[in-house]
């Protein structure tokens, strides 16, 4: 699709607050006087015209720079989304910006194919079997025109509910989607009494993978992915993520919570609010990756995948 440097312009003047306000008015969440943040995000601020996202350490002003840094979209699916809604008015009443709002998922188109993206994941160490198992239950799909990997959360029943891309080229992409709500962040259930949490999708699946080569049955692992991390601020009692809160209510026979968060600063201080929030009656174990950042560095190095391969992943 093609747009003039006008509508380029004129896109690059939406201020975020503006555009929340018109569009997702369930978003918002006043802080104080003219200040805001986001139900999805607690720690983006918007402020002066401006916003930032504390958490993650990245910032803007239009509400284009919101829906490529936050929303993890292309900068054409970006400009659709504000063409296409300027377009259609106002579809919602503006109201409190604190009045809760059902949020609708805006899913990329699926290839017919999965082929880009289960060279992708298999590149990264994952088992076939674990990919096309996530394939057929409809947690993951290839998009396009991106060809990115697309994973899915779903409610109790069954509707897509939060959604995240993954990029599967040279160049690093992740973020998501539109309307996604992290209460039902994407996860594998099985009947175990125990619960694995992990940063990202891929952190789970490699875990599974981790189980299939030491011959245990990764299916009966229940694996919840939070879709990145809140740093403590060190105020006030500690939380739950929105997605473990979820889980745990949904999944009683749950006991313990095994922590695969990754292994840095944040990753750190974040498993450490968790345990410390957890409810009476769950116990937690802190389990970072043994080798590396993340779970799949752990899975790459037990493989034995190369140092340059490594580099490559850390790109995407």
């Amino acid at each position: 699709m093609y747009y003039t440097k006008e509508q380029i312009q004129q896109a690059r003047q939406m201020d975020l607050l503006t555009y929340l306000q018109r569009w997702e008015p369930q978003e918002l969440v006043r802080v104080s006087g003219s200040v805001y943040c986001t139900k999805t995000h607690d720690s983006l601020r918007i402020s002066n015209g401006k916003w930032f996202w504390f958490s993650q350490g990245v910032g803007g002003v239009s509400a284009l720079d919101y829906l490529i840094k936050v929303n993890g979209c292309s900068f054409l699916e970006a400009m659709e989304t504000l063409c296409g809604r300027a377009e259609a008015g106002l579809p919602v009443a503006r109201g409190s910006p604190e009045e809760p709002r059902p949020k609708e998922l805006c899913l990329p188109e699926r290839s017919p194919t999965h082929h880009r993206v289960m060279a992708y994941l298999t590149g990264r160490g994952i088992h076939r079997e674990i990919v096309e198992y996530c394939i057929g239950t409809g947690r993951l799909y290839e998009s396009l025109p991106r060809r990115n990997a697309v994973f899915l959360g779903f409610d109790s029943q069954g509707k897509a509910r939060f959604g995240c891309q993954r990029g599967t080229g040279k160049a690093r992409f992740h973020g998501d989607l539109t309307g996604s709500d992290k209460r039902y962040a994407f996860s594998l259930t099985g009947d175990s009494d125990g619960l694995h949490l992990f940063e990202a999708p891929i952190d789970a699946l490699s875990y599974a993978a981790l189980c299939k080569l030491d011959g245990m049955d990764w299916r009966g692992e229940n694996l919840l992915a939070l879709a990145g991390v809140h740093r403590p601020s060190g105020r006030g009692i500690p939380r739950l993520p929105l997605a473990l809160e979820s889980f745990l209510k949904d999944h009683p026979q749950v006991k313990t919570v095994y922590l695969h968060l990754d292994n840095d600063l944040p990753g750190r201080q974040a498993a450490q609010g968790i345990l410390a929030a957890l409810p009476e009656g769950i116990r937690g174990e802190n389990r970072p990756p043994p080798f590396g950042k993340d779970v799949n560095d752990t899975l790459c190095h037990r493989l034995g995948i190369s140092r340059q391969k490594e580099a490559q992943k850390r790109e995407r």
